[in-house]
């Protein structure tokens, strides 16, 4: 079984801005979808060598427990899931921030090339945003002969639509890891948290029919205890005036067919 994972792993601050007033930081506090782009053509970008890309990865702040999410995925369930990272950000970037917890070869991201001579990066090969992680994703299952059904992708921003109504579409698993509207719209699942471990809840109870107190035991055994578990369904609405009032103790009539009266009491 193929989990694929976007790289959710991170947040911004402002001291960190502060901190860093570098090349790696200018790597850092850019948008993964933008970056390429700038890495290649801004000439404030122009001076990025391989080895600022690896700085701005160690100064990742990953989500809690990651490590031990990966290593419960190894080790501790009874289905083989083949654990990978799908991000539009340099691949560089990425495999330093999980360096020790995803195997470099598993972490599919933006890759450049590099001039031989200067170091300075003179194209780009692949940018696994959009339906670039779709393609990602196709090859993953042929590589390992998973079939569509059997794949799980978490996502948590607009570069994840495509891949995510990809994989809906095959009846296969989506997970939605933030607050965004369009991507909790079509995940079949969505879960918020700060620790990396939340997101075996929706796995283990959609593909492993696992139960709460099931999942609860396997927490346990990795030294870890759900403080707050709230299972909620959030309705997203928004309202506007209409321009004419609706009256509900009128009737109106479609083609032939009479509408009933709204009363209010």
């Amino acid at each position: 079984m193929i989990l694929a994972m976007s790289c959710a792993t991170y947040s911004e601050s402002a001291d960190s801005r502060r901190r860093w007033p570098d090349s790696a930081n200018r790597i850092w506090f850019t948008k993964a979808l933008k970056l390429a782009y700038l890495l290649r053509h801004d000439p404030e970008f122009r001076a990025v060598r391989r080895e600022h890309l690896r700085e701005a990865g160690k100064r990742v702040r990953l989500k809690e427990d990651l490590n031990i999410f990966a290593r419960v995925l190894r080790e501790n369930l009874p289905a083989r899931f083949h654990f990978c990272v799908i991000s539009a950000s340099p691949r560089e970037v990425v495999q330093s921030a999980l360096e020790g917890i995803v195997p470099a070869e598993n972490v599919f991201g933006t890759e450049f090339i590099y001039d031989d001579q200067t170091g300075e990066i003179s194209g780009i090969r692949q940018v696994p945003a959009g339906y670039g992680k779709v393609a990602v994703l196709e090859h993953l299952q042929a590589k390992l002969h998973c079939t569509p059904d059997r794949t799980i992708y978490v996502g948590d921003g607009s570069s994840d639509l495509y891949v995510m109504h990809h994989v809906n579409s095959h009846d296969g698993c989506t997970v939605a890891v933030s607050e965004t509207k369009s991507i909790a719209r079509i995940a079949k699942r969505s879960v918020l948290s700060e620790n990396a471990l939340s997101v075996l809840i929706p796995i283990l109870e959609e593909t492993l029919g696992w139960s709460a107190s099931q999942i609860r035991d396997l927490f346990a055994s990795c030294g870890v205890a759900i403080q707050e578990w709230d299972k909620v369904r959030t309705d997203w609405l928004t309202f506007h005036r209409a321009p004419t009032p609706f009256l509900p103790n009128e009737t109106r009539t479609t083609g032939s067919k009479l509408l009933p009266a709204l009363s209010v009491r």
